[in-house]
């Protein structure tokens, strides 16, 4: 290939190319994508590569673009096609003055490239744990090896109250499934073993977290799903441990406790559910 080190500086994002592999740095600017910004670099090694293209963009620019092997990148993956094209991590716009450098990188890329089809493994890194981010109706958080949601009473369903906070062992798990905040009916759901999850509807499964304005945006949700799913590949042999639940705040406790009255006292948990579920509680303290 050209010579190691080799830069090329596009809108949003530099490509510096190695012997091996494709550094992509992005820019921090404001005008940046907040998706780039969050995942600040990525290696994607040449093997991760399928093919390269570069078209004509949008007002003066080219772009310069190289597409993932399937299963290769486990961000693209959880993705699923939903990523708008601005937000594409594998494009770098150029201006078209560049184009004849740029298809001369384009041509090196292509004569080295010699993998294709689906990976056996993800090629290219997750993002690193820990993370966390709040949805509508609760905060995910991720530290490597379990996954917690734990439920705010302003917009969680009576069904994940009576079923309490939830913590997920990678382990137990079988898959992420995420919908990105930008449609109507965002979501990110954990998977079990199975593939099959337990409730239809993301805002009554215990399993899901539900997106809404402002909540679980790409840049937050979307590289939590990815290191949850690359986890859940690299560990999904392990046996399931549970895992105890923490100690909360007396005050959070306390404010659990008069939501579930307020649903106690609206019919929609019963004498019994209601005294079990405090009992649980007072538990935690």
């Amino acid at each position: 290939m050209s010579r190691m080190g080799d830069v090329l500086a596009g809108f949003h994002a530099a490509w510096e190319f190695e012997s091996d592999s494709v550094l992509i740095r992005y820019e921090r600017g404001i005008r940046t994508p907040k998706l780039f910004q969050a995942l600040g670099e990525r290696r994607v090694p040449l093997e991760a590569i399928a093919g390269v293209t570069l078209t004509p963009g949008r007002r003066g620019t080219v772009v310069l673009r190289v597409e993932p092997r399937p299963g290769a990148d486990p961000l693209m993956e959880a993705a699923a096609g939903q990523l708008k094209e601005g937000c594409d991590p594998y494009r770098l716009v150029l201006p078209a003055e560049r184009e004849t450098l740029a298809e001369y990188y384009a041509d090196e890329l292509r004569a080295l490239l010699t993998e294709s089809g689906k990976t056996e493994r993800y090629l290219v890194a997750a993002p690193e744990a820990p993370l966390h981010f709040k949805a509508y109706d609760g905060k995910a958080s991720f530290d490597g090896t379990s996954v917690a949601f734990r439920w705010f009473w302003t917009g969680a369903s009576s069904a994940k109250w009576k079923a309490g906070d939830q913590s997920f062992p990678v382990a137990g798990l079988g898959g992420v499934e995420w919908r990105s905040p930008e449609v109507f009916d965002g979501y990110l759901r954990l998977l079990p073993r199975d593939g099959t999850p337990t409730v239809p509807q993301a805002d009554q499964d215990p399993a899901a977290v539900v997106f809404g304005l402002g909540y679980g945006p790409v840049h937050e949700s979307l590289p939590f799903a990815a290191a949850v799913l690359a986890a859940v590949r690299e560990r999904g042999s392990a046996v399931p441990v549970p895992v105890p639940a923490p100690r909360r705040d007396p005050a959070d406790i306390a404010e659990r406790i008069r939501h579930l009255g307020e649903l106690h006292q609206a019919g929609l948990v019963t004498d019994e559910e209601f005294s079990s579920k405090k009992a649980e509680l007072l538990a935690e303290l």
